[in-house]
């Protein structure tokens, strides 16, 4: 099931990436750090944080590649529980401890961040659960 929690922590890098940094605008990877004015650093920092997902992905369907095909429910619950653990640690050393950035800066900042936090629990257990009840 290695495999397929580093494909969501890749996947999870790229959805958030997507959704909060390109679609919904609330912050980039570097927003917290330096002015959100500055949009060559934001996108030079959001391409670093995009290119590192690419290369977490690639690394997931290595070692995907290198054995026995999973059952989809194991890949599915993988893939949720590595979601999860992107959100949860991304949320925790981004959001709380460096302050690189926030998922939503300003009024109710703390809120979204506790949130993404959650969702990054709640990911880790479905996945989790749904791995473990396809294998057992």
């Amino acid at each position: 099931m290695l495999a397929a929690v580093v494909l969501g922590v890749g996947i999870g890098g790229f959805l958030d990436g997507i959704v909060a940094h390109q679609l919904l605008g609330w912050h980039h990877m570097l927003s917290g750090w330096y002015p959100r004015e500055d949009m060559e650093l934001m996108m030079i920092g959001d391409g670093l944080f995009h290119l590192l997902c690419l290369v977490i992905v690639l690394v997931g369907v290595a070692l995907l590649n290198r054995r026995a095909p999973l059952p989809e429910r194991v890949l599915l619950g993988g893939i949720l529980a590595g979601w999860g653990v992107f959100n949860l640690v991304e949320g925790l050393v981004d959001h709380q401890i460096l302050g690189i950035h926030h998922v939503r800066p300003g009024p109710g900042q703390l809120a979204y961040d506790l949130a993404f936090l959650a969702s990054g629990a709640v990911l880790l257990v479905i996945g989790t659960l749904f791995a473990r009840r396809a294998r057992g």
